[in-house]
């Protein structure tokens, strides 16, 4: 395996970013880069971390915390994970896997009153769950509509 870690964003990161190409049946399920960090723009909750590989932008996603999280839990030391996504040209390499086996870690260390992990993933998008589901977030039955569907909502106990 490469050295894949996980690191905060960073001005010097933006190009890579915005430079990220997803196919469309892809997008419909994730927020692009450059969209998600104009969101973290607006929200202090939102905090983007970028997905590096020898020393390349190779993926990216979004830690969000805070009372913009209801949707998904009424816990108040929860974290929701949004909008990862993989540069198309990067996929395939298990970049993803290695993201998602270091963010407890990387959350554990950054936002040590952070005790669970969750993130939704839409009914149609088999192949992203069944790797969440790899690196240990349970489905616990909690389901939310989604931008283009319903959405599992898997969780991770830090």
């Amino acid at each position: 395996m490469t050295n894949t870690r996980l690191t905060f964003f960073n001005e010097i990161h933006r190009d890579a970013l915005n430079a990220f190409y997803l196919p469309q049946e892809q997008e419909k399920f994730t927020a692009m880069p450059s969209d998600a960090l104009r969101k973290c723009e607006k929200d202090r909750g939102r905090h983007p971390v970028v997905i590096e590989a020898n020393d390349n932008t190779v993926g990216f996603v979004v830690l969000h915390k805070g009372e913009n999280i209801g949707d998904f839990t009424a816990n108040p030391n929860a974290m929701v994970i949004r909008a990862l996504s993989i540069n198309h040209l990067e996929q395939g390499k298990g970049y993803a896997k290695e993201a998602m086996l270091q963010l407890p870690l990387f959350v554990s260390k950054h936002f040590p009153e952070v005790n669970e992990l969750i993130l939704a993933v839409n009914f149609k998008n088999e192949p992203a769950k069944k790797l969440y589901e790899k690196v240990g977030f349970v489905d616990r039955g909690q389901i939310k509509p989604g931008p283009v569907g319903p959405q599992y909502v898997l969780h991770y106990d830090v």
